[in-house]
């Protein structure tokens, strides 16, 4: 097997970092902690002054946590108030019966999300991308990050609203989201060391507060009225009831879920498409395969089918680059793995960006190989150590939806443009909430 090339990743530390250096290296970044070990240990652990952390990566561990006795590994509260004043008790932070009621609520609203539903959103979506980058002055480097937030963010906006999002409200989200994660970062790594916070919590508040701005108005609206109806996710939150007293979701219940759905439907994506093109970017070949394989029609909800390259680009960037790099966990009862004991209150780590690079799961982890996907000799990977969603009950309920957005967008702008990287400009993968270049991806693009 021979990767196509080898992408950007914090090169490990050669040994575990003192309490110190690990302080100061994940104060901007989780991933800048790891060392060498990391990468291949079947179990490792951490303490920290407030919280013992026990990374998981051996498979069977990985499976026992997140999918045989998910039950008894619930969401740590770390989780809760890293996310706490973005989306509230939500379906996405919430444990137990809890979690099962509000599941339930929500179920009904993912009927909006049905792919074949939401294909003329999406595609519309991307025609008013496309249209906003050809308009563009390119004889300068263009910045696709935000470009990849708005036309996630408008997707999203779409299917929750019935409305597009304009301009204006997607540069604030994506400023807005940007500042939430390096604050609330920040906030957790004092916390973690039982240090003052230092403001950050309410700076992070503050961002959160931008956020739910750009969409506040118009849930408050619709909740408010009495004759208005939607036929979208925001209705059917609307309209939920509590399966066992009947009782509907508060405004500011409707809000967290709506917050939540938000966050999932949009960053994750954007992430994702972000490093995908950046990919794409490095290697002209195969953006001539894309181009190849969609043809010169526009695309159709059946089309997506054939669209082979593009959808196994899309899952290795997914491979190298998990938005959630890291998915925690909670003891609640005493526990043995491997040679550990576990007491209640520690944190379980599971790792897709660990897992996902280990050379015992993939060969050449760390290299680019969209054909991995195709190889009968990794299938088993492909299966088992490859969890960019989650896995079990908590699996991501958005899998196939952001695929179908993420094929149409990279199909469409490869359609419109030569993509090309910027020699020493290169992006620097920073692990906060989600995996974001640190220092943005910015591309040289030209006309087709």
């Amino acid at each position: 097997m021979t990767v196509r090339f080898t992408p950007p990743y914090p090169p490990p530390h050669a040994t575990r970092s003192s309490l110190l250096k690990r302080f100061l290296r994940g104060w901007n970044s989780w991933i800048h902690v790891l060392f060498d070990k990391s990468y291949t240990m079947k179990m490792g652990e951490m303490h920290l002054p407030a919280l013992s952390f026990y990374i998981a990566n051996e498979l069977p561990l990985v499976r026992r946590i997140l999918e045989t006795d998910a039950e008894i590994f619930p969401k740590h509260a770390f989780l809760h108030d890293l996310l706490d004043p973005l989306i509230g008790n939500s379906v996405f932070s919430s444990n137990g019966q809890d979690w099962h009621d509000q599941r339930a609520m929500v179920n009904p609203a993912f009927s909006h999300t049905a792919l074949k539903r939401v294909f003329p959103m999406m595609a519309a979506a991307v025609d008013d991308l496309l249209a906003t980058m050809r308009a563009r002055d390119l004889s300068q480097p263009v910045a696709i990050d935000p470009l990849a937030t708005h036309v996630a963010a408008d997707v999203i906006f779409r299917t929750m609203f019935s409305r597009a999002l304009d301009a204006d409200g997607a540069r604030e989200i994506f400023d807005a989201f940007h500042d939430y994660q390096k604050q609330a970062q920040r906030h957790s790594m004092l916390r973690l060391y039982r240090l003052p916070g230092l403001g950050y919590l309410g700076r992070a508040r503050r961002a959160a507060a931008r956020i739910h701005a750009v969409f506040a108005g118009i849930v408050a609206a619709r909740y408010a009225a009495t004759h208005e109806r939607g036929e979208d996710i925001l209705q059917s939150l609307i309209d939920a009831r509590h399966p066992s007293t009947g009782a509907a979701f508060t405004e500011r219940e409707v809000m967290e879920q709506i917050s939540t759905i938000f966050l999932a439907g949009h960053e994750t994506a954007a992430s994702a498409i972000t490093w995908a093109l950046y990919l794409l970017a490095r290697d002209p070949a195969l953006q001539d395969a894309i181009r190849a394989e969609a043809g010169d029609a526009p695309l159709t909800y059946e089309s997506l089918k054939g669209l082979t390259v593009t959808r196994n680009v899309f899952r290795e960037t997914l491979r190298l680059y998990p938005p959630l790099s890291f998915l925690v966990r909670s003891v609640t009862c005493p526990v043995d793995m491997r040679d550990k004991h576990l007491e209640p209150g520690a944190m379980l780590v599971v790792s897709p960006w660990l897992v996902q690079r280990n050379r015992d799961n993939f060969p050449e982890p760390h290299g680019f190989d969209p054909d991995r996907f195709d190889d009968p000799a990794q299938a088993q990977a492909c299966r088992h150590a490859y969890l960019p969603f989650g896995k079990g009950p908590r699996v991501c309920i958005g899998a196939g939806f952001a695929q179908q957005e993420a094929l149409l967008t990279l199909a469409g702008i490869v359609a419109s443009f030569d993509l090309a990287t910027i020699p020493g400009d290169d992006p620097e993968p920073i692990s906060r909430l989600t995996l974001r270049a640190g220092n943005g991806v910015r591309l040289r693009l030209t006309r087709r």
